[in-house]
């Protein structure tokens, strides 16, 4: 591969200057993921400490001065989980004369007939201040929505819940309190997971969301760095809304763009890990794609956007500049992944061509670094520990390398998605199809909303899939085996995402596939 370009009188000169222009790329990716994974650890290692440490005692309930609240549904073409939210916040346990909940409604279906049943149904049944707010536009999506029904509400504040979240009934009671701190601005509470145990692929989504949940939201607000509301499961002062300018709908995560204006205005952010809104994870392929591509392209448009005004805050300290910076950037680890990847298939030949740049080529082990860094920052957050610890660990370095091979497969994609949004690129804000799996068996989950099809991005890892996988398997047949067990993981990985994608749209092609269970999960996990 590099037996070309004799030029100067060197020898397979452009070769090597083409071999070493290869190789300071796939070093500058390496080093940009050990600086991600050193700063996850920081996090971790921050978090780990703050369990040590004495908590304060949290403020309690007081029904007689608590505040007014509104509860706000936003939700589009959601039929088979409109009912089941809208039964649960109207028996939230706090007083009826200071409680106010808005559906807002986007629909263009049926669903709008079912929320006004429900929402009549819950008025009769509770005697809740309950309003059903349909738009005939979506104009600015999810943010726009909540920014054109806030004026309208009664409370001076607003708890946000998405159509998937079944918020248990004294949810407020365990948050408002931290409002008589009148410079907390939001409050946000841990994700939990109703259908964690339903198939590998959720089992997977919950490992990852749980270290989101503890470690970067709990060793940043442990540190006292930004955090951000997750767009549900919160609670916002209207107050810090509007002084940080109100909602706006530039990027798809509208909810991490308005917790960085906010937190630059000077609001503090409270997070309660101990408090648990129960959500329902995506259960198909194409709807965990389509999640991830979302957070993973508003994460980079907030970047751009976000990026000036974090650098020249005059109020923020430096080592929160650094990791507000890193936070909004962290999606870009997947265009490293990627680009790594991609060009360790060209490192072998160098390594075969040229031993004067075999020094450089030994620099890879630091992606083995990396991955222990972020062992450890997983490890913190592992919600399935028991008293057998070598067990558990067991089952921790299982479950871990699972995620992270089905994270490189989907390295591709959310790739794509990153450099979109760093782009300009467009796109209108698609939601992710929830499917009420708790009403579901096994064989019968259907949902018209979740839309399924085999796009480019799902060849491109199919044909990754056979080029990592084949390349695994030469190497290994002439007993190189340096690269060999990362190349199995992306072959894995890549050949798990596409497999799946593809049995999803044509079933009867993959029968072998498993199929997936349906077992009780614990919410809390």
């Amino acid at each position: 591969m590099f037996n070309w370009g004799d030029a100067f009188g060197f020898e397979h000169y452009f070769a090597h200057l083409l071999a070493k222009l290869i190789l300071i790329v796939y070093g500058i990716s390496l080093v940009l993921i050990l600086f991600y994974s050193i700063l996850q650890l920081s996090l971790a290692v921050k978090y780990k400490n703050s369990k040590s440490e004495v908590k304060k005692a949290l403020p309690t309930f007081d029904p007689e001065n608590t505040p007014y609240v509104t509860v706000q549904l936003p939700m589009y073409n959601e039929y088979y989980v409109a009912e089941r939210v809208i039964e649960r916040v109207a028996q939230m346990d706090y007083p009826l004369d200071k409680l106010e909940i808005q559906v807002l409604d986007d629909s263009t279906d049926e669903t709008v007939d079912v929320i006004a049943r429900k929402v009549k149904e819950v008025r009769e049944k509770y005697g809740v201040d309950i309003k059903h707010i349909h738009r005939t536009n979506r104009v600015g999506y999810k943010a726009g929505a909540l920014d054109s029904a806030l004026p309208d509400a009664k409370g001076e504040f607003v708890a946000i819940f998405d159509v998937d979240f079944l918020p248990d009934v004294d949810f407020l009671q365990k948050t408002m309190p931290q409002f008589r701190d009148p410079k907390v601005g939001v409050v946000q509470t841990r994700w939990g997971h109703i259908n964690k145990d339903y198939s590998l692929l959720t089992e997977l989504q919950a490992f990852g969301l749980n270290g989101h949940f503890a470690i970067e939201q709990g060793g940043r607000s442990a540190a006292g760095h930004f955090i951000n509301f997750n767009g549900t499961g919160g609670v916002w002062r209207i107050k810090c809304i509007e002084e940080a300018g109100g909602w706006e709908h530039d990027t798809l995560t509208e909810d991490l763009d308005l917790s960085y204006r906010a937190q630059i205005k000077g609001w503090k952010f409270s997070y309660l890990e101990d408090v648990i809104a129960p959500a329902e994870l995506p259960i198909t392929m194409s709807a965990l794609k389509g999640q991830q591509h979302r957070w993973m392209k508003g994460g980079a448009e907030c970047f751009i956007k976000m990026n000036k005004r974090i650098l020249t805050a005059k109020n923020v300290r430096p080592s929160d500049k650094i990791h507000g910076l890193s936070h909004l950037f962290n999606s870009s680890v997947f265009v490293f992944i990627l680009v790594m990847s991609l060009l360790s298939l060209p490192v072998l030949h160098i390594k075969d061509s040229f031993e004067d740049l075999n020094y450089f080529i030994q620099f890879g082990s630091i992606f083995i670094m990396s991955t222990l860094f972020l062992m450890f920052y997983y490890w913190n957050s592992y919600r399935d520990k028991t008293e057998d610890k070598p067990k558990s660990l067991l089952q921790f370095g299982k479950r871990f390398f699972q995620f992270l091979t089905i994270s490189m497969g989907l390295s591709l994609s959310n790739a794509v998605a990153v450099i979109e949004g760093y782009m300009g690129i467009k796109s209108s804000f698609v939601r992710t199809p929830k499917f009420n799996v708790g009403a579901k068996e096994e064989g019968k989950v259907e949902n018209k909303y979740d839309k399924k099809s085999i796009s480019l991005i799902t060849i491109g890892e199919g044909i990754l899939f056979l080029v990592f996988g084949f390349t695994a398997i030469n190497r290994l047949a002439f007993g190189d085996l340096g690269m060999v067990p990362f190349h199995l993981m992306l072959a894995i990985g890549y050949g798990s995402v596409f497999f799946y994608s593809i049995a999803e749209v044509r079933p009867a092609l993959f029968s072998f596939v498993p199929k997936f269970s349906t077992r009780t999960s614990n919410v809390n996990a």
